[in-house]
């Protein structure tokens, strides 16, 4: 197991500011679960209209954070180190606590199976050990950022 911190998430995951929703994984076993956090702060542009003087973090930001560090287990290190995540479902998603500002957000996500270039994943979040939010994803990964490439054949197996 390994800890990434941002300089290394930067490495891995093509995202950047202002939607690289990942500040640090503490665990990281490649291609079977990833944990790590996102630190809620005020001064992030989403609070400036959701909802001004009610800041909540969104719940697609929420999915889009786990769905980034489900990009972790599979792009560090292995095959498809070096190629482009893409989110290509998300099912089963609940929502039960409002995340705020001040709020460190934790995640897990775990690999259900793979199949080629589409894997799906169970992910979970908190806030101080209480349910904010969870998923089960599906993501396409590939080589060529202009294209999202899965293959109908692959969704339905």
């Amino acid at each position: 197991m390994s800890e990434l911190d941002i300089r290394k998430i930067l490495e891995v995951l093509p995202h950047r500011f202002p939607l690289l929703l990942i500040d640090r994984i503490v665990e990281l076993e490649p291609m079977t679960r990833v944990r790590g956090y996102k630190n809620i702060t005020y001064n992030e542009p989403v609070f400036t209209g959701h909802f001004p003087g009610n800041p909540v973090f969104p719940g697609v930001y929420m999915i889009e954070a786990m769905a980034q560090l489900g990009g972790a287990v599979v792009l560090e290190p292995g095959e498809f180190a070096r190629k482009v995540p893409y989110l290509a479902g998300i099912d089963k998603a609940k929502f039960r606590r409002p995340v705020i500002p001040g709020d460190r957000l934790d995640m897990e996500v775990v690999m259900l199976r793979h199949k080629r270039n589409i894997g799906w994943v169970r992910a979970q979040a908190t806030v101080d050990g209480e349910f904010a939010c969870s998923a089960e994803l599906m993501f396409s990964i590939s080589s060529d950022p202009g294209t999202v490439g899965f293959d109908a054949a692959v969704l339905h197996a």
